[in-house]
């Protein structure tokens, strides 16, 4: 198959899935894609930005297709969620070689970084909470989803060889 082709289905079903388990979620959950500590699930497919660059547009398109679907989302949040999807996954694949014992620890906080900047910022705006607490709440949600199914995806997609098996 074609690389472009390839890359492009990738994210498309990157995008897909990140919709799919976030509508999912909220159906069993209902608003718990937007609470306080937000644990998003769908987050947990950061991880596919270690493998694949095709995980970038994907996961910010299916980032911005709920926050623009879902009708409990802040306005705000189509442009500083959506870019802190593409911050954090971007920085993601770049810092994919960073490793302890072969798990990029560092690079599974790109998320909590970002988020916790740019939503925090944008929860500030909305809420008025100091900027610290919503920072603080944002990072932990992330941090909590990526350092454990996060961690379980990726270390699973490692061990069965699905990282070069679907990407590779």
């Amino acid at each position: 198959m074609d690389k472009k082709i390839r890359s492009l289905t990738h994210g498309a079903i990157i995008a897909a899935m990140y919709v799919a388990l976030t509508y999912l979620q909220n159906f069993i959950l209902p608003n718990s894609t937007s609470w306080a500590i937000q644990l998003r699930v769908s987050e947990t497919l950061c991880i596919l930005s270690f493998f694949t660059p095709a995980a970038i547009p994907g996961l910010t398109l299916g980032c911005l297709l709920f926050n623009l679907s879902y009708a409990g989302a802040l306005p705000l949040d189509i442009v500083v969620g959506t870019g802190a999807t593409l911050l954090a996954t971007t920085a993601m694949w770049h810092s994919r070689k960073l490793t302890l014992r072969g798990v990029p620890v560092p690079g599974l906080a790109m998320p909590a970084l970002f988020n916790a900047i740019l939503v925090g910022w944008e929860l500030t705006v909305y809420i008025g909470q100091a900027f610290w607490l919503n920072a603080l709440y944002v990072a932990l949600g992330e941090l909590i989803v990526l350092y454990t199914a996060g961690l379980f995806l990726y270390c699973f997609m490692k061990k069965r060889h699905l990282d070069t098996r679907l990407f590779g």
